[in-house]
């Protein structure tokens, strides 16, 4: 592991040379590929390094934030153009990458809680720095409220831990069982807020709107997986106490599921449209991980790498608009159909594969969730029905309303696309269709 870890602190002393946008890219793409054949694959820790390792659940999200930040400078042509402190941003990226590497393969709880938060610092430095509005500042405050409120308590528990089995290795936590609600609650709030879960989502919409289209990238890409993950490492030794609570996440994940995809028929800025579908397939996912079961486990692992590409695809087509428009609005961005016809096409592909059609990861994923909650409780059909029905529902709404209709009479001139941002979403797309093709790489719990 402290090979890859190596290789991508030399990338940010790179990013201190002049002209080094696209090599830096480069660079990125070929750590990823040099990850993906230097790995050894394994249930198991494996490409060990004290307190760094791999196993398969941490494989696929290492893969996935190298993927997400490589594109991110694809999409951030603008910045590299204006020369608005282009070798800033690339150490920004950098060092977030970096730290989400770090905070997939920790071992050591103390480390991950550590790379875990300081993985907020970049993310707020990109949406203070390259933001647009001024609200930025309020989104900013936001993110970091509900981040460090409740991080603070999952710091205590884990010294807890410590005291406890006198050591934070992750491996050695399998054989221990905590019959304490406190430890149960300190311990999983801290991810349900960066999931986020219905109540404390509140932070997402605000930062992906005042965003800049790399920050939305990696917010919605790989921020909100690490919530996910999290979950999943901690559940092992919370699983006793997730017996006698769990039932309460699970029903409270679902209804919010429900209600926000309500909430997105309402929305008429895109950004904000997409973040809040966001919220709703994040309570799905969450649900389905707390039944504990394999099939809950392994659906929510695939809704995490599926949703970040699909997610991640479409605040890119999102921005691709603004830059033409100058605005958001889903009123003024009517009649695309006429205008740009060759990203009709790509949003009906996001947006199908946001709705889970296949051949997406998501339906994998949808149906994985399903038979799991199903599993729980037969009740769970009826709000299953509905999130499904609206989530396919908001989607139709969206691409309807944009790509028909009149386009806007002020519109003087346009432009229709370059290779560069069709590579961008092909890119995205493909993953995302492609793995479909090998769910036993993904399903490994079954």
């Amino acid at each position: 592991m402290m090979k890859f870890i190596f290789m991508l602190i030399i990338l940010t002393l790179m990013c201190l040379l002049q002209k080094m946008y696209w090599i830096i890219q480069l660079m990125i793409f070929i750590s990823m590929f040099l990850f993906m054949f230097l790995s050894v694959n394994s249930l198991y820790f494996s490409n060990l390094s004290y307190i760094f390792g791999c196993d398969m659940l941490s494989y696929m999200l290492i893969l996935l934030s190298i993927w997400i930040s490589g594109l991110m400078f694809m999409a951030s042509l603008k910045i590299n153009l204006s020369n608005f402190y282009v070798n800033i941003f690339s150490l920004n990226v950098v060092m977030l990458l970096l730290l989400l590497v770090c905070t997939f393969s920790s071992m050591n709880l103390f480390m991950f809680y550590l790379f875990f938060e300081g993985s907020l610092i970049p993310i707020l430095i990109l949406i203070l720095g390259w933001g647009a509005q001024p609200e930025r500042l309020m989104a900013g405050m936001y993110l970091l409220f509900y981040t460090l409120f409740v991080s603070l308590p999952m710091l205590m528990g884990i010294f807890y831990l410590d005291q406890k089995i006198y050591g934070m290795m992750i491996y050695l936590l399998k054989n221990l069982d905590i019959n304490f609600f406190l430890m149960y609650a300190v311990m999983l709030m801290a991810f349900l807020v960066k999931i986020p879960m219905f109540f404390v989502h509140l932070w997402l919409p605000k930062a992906h709107v005042e965003a800049p289209i790399s920050g939305s990238m990696i917010l919605a890409g790989i921020m909100l997986k690490l919530g996910g993950y999290g979950v999943m490492r901690v559940m092992v030794f919370l699983s006793s106490m997730n017996m006698k609570y769990g039932n309460i996440l699970i029903t409270v994940s679902m209804v919010g599921a429900f209600y926000v995809s309500l909430m997105c028929f309402f929305q008429i800025d895109l950004k904000s449209l997409v973040a809040y579908s966001s919220v709703a397939h994040m309570g799905i996912m969450l649900a389905g991980l707390m039944t504990m079961s394999n099939w809950g486990f392994s659906g929510a692992y695939l809704m995490m790498i599926g949703h970040g590409l699909c997610s991640s695809g479409l605040f890119c087509l999102v921005n691709f608009n603004y830059e033409r428009l100058m605005s958001r609005n889903l009123l003024i961005n009517k009649g695309m159909m006429t205008m740009m016809p060759i990203l009709t096409l790509w949003w009906f592909l996001f947006l199908s594969s946001n709705m889970s059609a296949p051949p997406s990861l998501n339906l994998i994923g949808e149906i994985s969730l399903m038979n799991s909650l199903v599993g729980w409780s037969y009740i769970m059909m009826i709000l299953l029905m509905l999130v499904s029905f609206f989530s396919a529902g908001y989607s139709l709404y969206l691409f309807s309303f944009m790509q028909h209709g009149n386009f806007l009479s002020s519109m003087m001139s346009y432009f229709m696309g370059e290779s560069r941002e069709f590579l961008l979403l092909f890119l995205h797309w493909i993953p995302l269709n492609l793995l479909v093709l090998k769910l036993d790489f993904l399903i490994f719990l079954l």
